[in-house]
């Protein structure tokens, strides 16, 4: 599904970082992270070659749901923003059209431990709800991925499903997997409180 993050005011920043839309530029340094074993295991997939790496991510359909964390000019990071639609009835199903999102993170093993994935999930959300709008977002990832599951519960995330083995890992074994979300007025009331 194309992307519309034509409302956002792009880079965005928070407290210590910026966040914008991926260029083609951005991926090999994406690459350098995602390839080392401790980040690539909670990867859909294992990135071993640099230029096959670059050509899927150059896709525009996936360059459009990829954003970049920068610290200082560095890319440190990269965020997953994917607009959708909840099932609905026919006669309304125009009305839920892209009004929620999936959201998820990766960060380099050199800046983990620093709250600068949760810094800039704070700063999706912010995104997500104030401006594109949307009335709800998503997270998933595996149960064992206890770093992924504590920054959706420090954002204010509620857990909405645990699914004992429901997915097959790379490694051979079925995982146990975990859905959060979150609504935009609880991040609302969450924000005044």
């Amino acid at each position: 599904m194309p992307q519309d993050l034509s409302a956002v005011a792009w880079p965005v920043r928070t407290e210590r970082l910026s966040l914008r839309p991926a260029t083609t530029d951005d991926l090999p340094a994406l690459f350098e992270f995602r390839r080392i074993p401790e980040v690539a295991q909670w990867l859909p997939t294992l990135p071993t070659d640099r230029d096959a790496f670059v050509e899927r991510l150059s896709d525009p359909d996936r360059l459009a749901v990829t954003l970049v964390l920068e610290l200082d000019g560095r890319v440190i990071g990269d965020l997953y923003l994917s607009l959708g639609s909840p099932w609905a009835q026919a006669e309304v199903a125009d009305l839920a059209e892209n009004t929620q999102a999936e959201i998820g993170w990766v960060v380099s093993p050199d800046h983990c431990g620093r709250g600068h994935a949760t810094e800039a999930a704070r700063g999706l959300l912010r995104i997500c709800f104030e401006d594109l709008g949307l009335r709800r977002v998503r997270a998933l990832c595996f149960a064992d991925n206890t770093a992924s599951w504590r920054i959706m519960e420090k954002i204010g995330m509620r857990r909405e499903e645990y699914a004992v083995r429901d997915s097959l890992h790379r490694s051979g074994e079925w995982l146990d997997g975990m859905a959060y979300a979150l609504l935009a007025d609880e991040w609302r009331a969450a924000r005044d409180a």
